[in-house]
């Protein structure tokens, strides 16, 4: 079971300078998004079943949306909040770095009972940091985490944005998703967490907190720690036209394959096989 946000992308990829006052040609796709959709899709392609449990609103993007779950093969369990659902407005440079313009919309309004309903038949669970991060669902979001544990099941959090961790706070963050069987991070967000400037240092201080740490660095591949254990992996050549949803895409994959068995090293390929797959076209590639 995933939970978390589901969002409507408009990735736009301008054409030549932009123009303030005028017109600016330019790429737009419009496309299902949302940093838990994408990795519950990844996990769906990787032969999981996957439930995500999210919310939309009661417009017609949440038509939109639930129908590219269901496409991917993900079965969507929508809380329907009485507002729009939520809408991503994502810039994107010609490196294929992205800014992103976020209105979170009826993710906010996620409805406590409505996920607790839908915890008791799944293996493992995965909470978005998107929901950690937020004041409105964050105590249940880590009451989840901790009764699926308690109950037995894995666990995972992504970090998923540094700019609001910074706003929470790295304490608030990392109390609240403690005993996670696995958290991910790319490499920005794994050293903020850990509170160091420092790649290697921040690996062991997460490596000391979590189970499992995965840390995605873009073109530069991934680094994996447990315990005392290090791995690493270097990223594919690949064209890069946007990397929306890459990190999403690679931390699917790997978390698809940890739970299929295969060993550290070969989840990490998977995931750089995902993650330049995904760089290649504009918009989330699941």
């Amino acid at each position: 079971m995933v939970v978390g946000d589901v969002m409507l992308d408009v990735v736009v990829r301008p054409i030549g300078d932009v123009a303030p006052t005028s017109d600016t040609p330019a790429e737009v796709r419009v496309s299902r998004g949302g940093a838990a959709a994408t990795l519950a899709s990844a996990l769906a392609a990787a032969g999981h079943d996957v439930r995500f449990v999210g919310a939309a609103g009661n417009d017609e993007v949440a038509t939109i949306v639930i129908g590219a779950l269901r496409r991917a093969g993900v079965e969507p369990q929508l809380w329907r909040a009485p507002t729009r659902t939520g809408v991503v407005v994502a810039l994107v440079a010609p490196d294929g770095q992205r800014a992103m313009l976020t209105d979170r919309g009826a993710n906010a309004q996620l409805d406590e009972a409505f996920v607790r309903a839908r915890v008791d038949d799944c293996d493992h669970v995965h909470v978005s940091g998107y929901s950690v991060l937020d004041d409105a669902t964050r105590v249940f979001a880590s009451s989840v985490l901790r009764d699926a544990r308690a109950a037995g099941r894995s666990t995972s959090v992504d970090v998923c944005s540094v700019a609001p961790l910074a706003r929470v706070g790295v304490g608030v963050f990392r109390d609240a998703v403690a005993g996670a069987d696995f958290v991910f991070a790319n490499a920005e967000e794994a050293v903020a967490l850990a509170g160091t400037d420092d790649e290697d240092a921040a690996l062991d201080v997460l490596a000391a907190t979590f189970g499992e740490v995965l840390v995605t660095r873009g073109a530069q591949g991934a680094r994996a720690a447990r315990g005392d254990e290090r791995w690493s992996a270097s990223g594919r050549p690949a064209r890069v036209v946007d990397t929306t949803g890459a990190g999403d895409a690679a931390t699917g994959a790997y978390l698809a394959a940890r739970l299929d068995g295969l060993d550290v090293a070969d989840s990490l390929e998977r995931a750089m096989d995902a993650g330049a797959r995904a760089v290649g076209s504009l918009g989330a590639s699941y």
